[in-house]
């Protein structure tokens, strides 16, 4: 089957090889060793059946959606002394059933990391489908500003999954609490109120970071922008007090930037586009994206397509 670039993208190669260059090899050779050892920790019954003999597979796309998280599979199979050979590149449009990789070794080392690899690029590829649905949901609004993913990812899974959100066109936000200073609600109660909150954030970000305050009212946004806020969460607002919200708090501090949160789904998503609203993060992108369907078959010879 054919696959399509995904929308927004001007140059396929361009953009697969610059991604992957956000993955440092380390830590991908890391992550892909912790997830065979989890897998796999003591003996492998199932290699005494399957040999060592050289083998292939043929990786098939099932369902729809996005191709992502190719430098996690090729990681993971490196890992085996397996050498992978890809059909499609990253961020293609899957129309199944579609062959997408080849991947050669040792039949005991492809069995190996067979379902380890097939979690991750059905993880990856899932988020990276839901980022691209609510990009374009944004973008036919004609609202310009970033769709966002959150904090809200899987333990010893967030780089997978803030991956997934850059190929489907949607910002990873912070990666980790060090990447931005993010005042929130109980943050605001631990200091004693929202201008002793933001000063200490300030004076701990000092230069280096930007400092986001999360707010549920015009006058929380307002004393956080005063006391030195570069971002304001307008959290949890409904569609038509979050727009009039924003109005007002920009006509004071127009270089205060907006980002809207807190039930946005891909359905809504539009209300919540607006020309005041620099930022819309959803939780759900990694949260809630459903997995893609994708297999690995050994094969003898020429491979043929598997039944949906």
């Amino acid at each position: 089957m054919d696959a399509e670039a995904a929308p927004g993208f001007p140059c396929e190669t361009d953009t697969q090889r610059g991604l992957a260059l956000l993955l440092p090899p380390t830590t991908l050779a890391a992550l892909a060793d912790s997830w065979l050892r989890e897998d796999c920790p003591g003996l492998n019954y199932a290699a005494w059946v399957s040999g060592a003999a050289p083998s292939q597979a043929a990786l098939w796309a099932k369902s729809p959606g996005l191709l992502a998280g190719r430098p996690f599979f090729d990681a993971i199979f490196a890992q085996l002394n397996c050498q992978v050979s890809w059909f499609l590149p990253e961020g293609s449009k899957l129309v199944p059933v579609a062959k997408v990789a080849e991947v050669r070794g040792p039949a005991h080392c492809l069995l190996l990391g067979e379902r380890v690899a097939l979690n991750t690029l059905a993880r990856c590829s899932g988020v990276a489908s839901a980022a691209a649905a609510a990009v374009e949901a944004a973008r036919g609004t004609g609202w310009t500003g970033h769709v966002a993913g959150t904090r809200k990812t899987t333990p010893g899974f967030r780089l997978v999954e803030k991956y997934g959100l850059l190929v489907g066109g949607a910002a990873a936000h912070r990666y980790d609490l060090g990447g931005l200073v993010m005042v929130k609600d109980n943050h605001v109660v631990a200091a004693g109120g929202v201008e002793k909150a933001v000063r200490g954030a300030r004076q701990a970000a000092d230069f280096a970071l930007k400092v986001e305050v999360e707010c549920s009212s015009l006058r929380e946004a307002v004393q956080a922008a005063e006391a030195g806020a570069d971002l304001v969460l307008l959290d949890n607002f409904r569609p038509e007090e979050l727009h009039a919200t924003a109005a007002a708090l920009k006509a004071r501090f127009p270089s205060v930037a907006v980002e809207a949160s807190g039930g946005v789904t891909l359905g809504n998503l539009p209300q919540f586009c607006g020309p005041h609203i620099d930022v819309i993060s959803l939780g759900m992108l990694t949260q809630a994206a459903p997995a893609l369907d994708f297999s690995l078959k050994l094969f003898a010879e020429v491979p043929h397509a598997p039944r949906s």
